[in-house]
């Protein structure tokens, strides 16, 4: 596992590198950072050099940072609001299928999914955001701040069927589908 920080780090930029050990180290797991660290005293990079491009990346990312965080509680209103919808929407659509036999099984388990992909999908493609983010008044975006792409959505809806994705973001900032699509929910300062 340690082989495989190092190698990614390696292929960081100096600023990136810089960025991962400051700003986004709650980000990174602590073995990532040793990684960083090391590639960082690997190139030769001066403490000057590193604080000049500290400012340089906290200056340059202060224009998209949310001014609150959110936090585990209003992530977890996300988790719960969402799977009430999700569960009326494929109670919906199953309802008229009677589950006789397995190919009926089936098409109710394969509504089931495809509902619980169209429903984030769709949602966070077009609004980066879910119907519980529109109540909590918050949205996706990449960690760079920029609107995600319409994979990046599919690689965090897909990453949501990981066991126990759901109450991830408890032990960690930023869930299972967060930190695999590199992504982050903010507060939407637009509204």
């Amino acid at each position: 596992m340690k082989a495989d920080f190092k190698d990614v780090m390696s292929k960081r930029t100096d600023q990136e590198l810089i960025k991962i050990i400051t700003l986004d180290r709650e980000d990174y797991q602590p073995l990532a950072i040793e990684a960083a660290e090391a590639e960082i005293k690997n190139r030769g990079i001066h403490q000057t050099l590193i604080e000049e491009a500290h400012a340089n990346v906290n200056a340059s990312t202060k224009a998209w940072q949310p001014s609150g965080k959110v936090n585990a509680a209003t992530r977890f209103v996300h988790f719960v609001i969402d799977t009430i919808i999700w569960m009326v929407i494929t109670t919906i659509l199953t309802l008229p299928i009677n589950a006789q036999d397995d190919t009926q099984m089936l098409l109710g388990y394969l509504i089931m999914l495809a509902t619980f992909i169209g429903y984030y999908a769709l949602l966070e493609t077009k609004y980066q955001k879910t119907l519980a983010k529109f109540i909590t008044k918050t949205k996706v975006v990449n960690y760079d701040g920029s609107k995600p792409t319409s994979s990046d959505i599919l690689r965090r809806t897909l990453c949501r069927i990981i066991p126990f994705d759901g109450i991830s973001f408890l032990f960690n900032p930023n869930g299972f589908h967060d930190r695999l699509s590199n992504t982050k929910v903010i507060r939407d300062e637009n509204l």
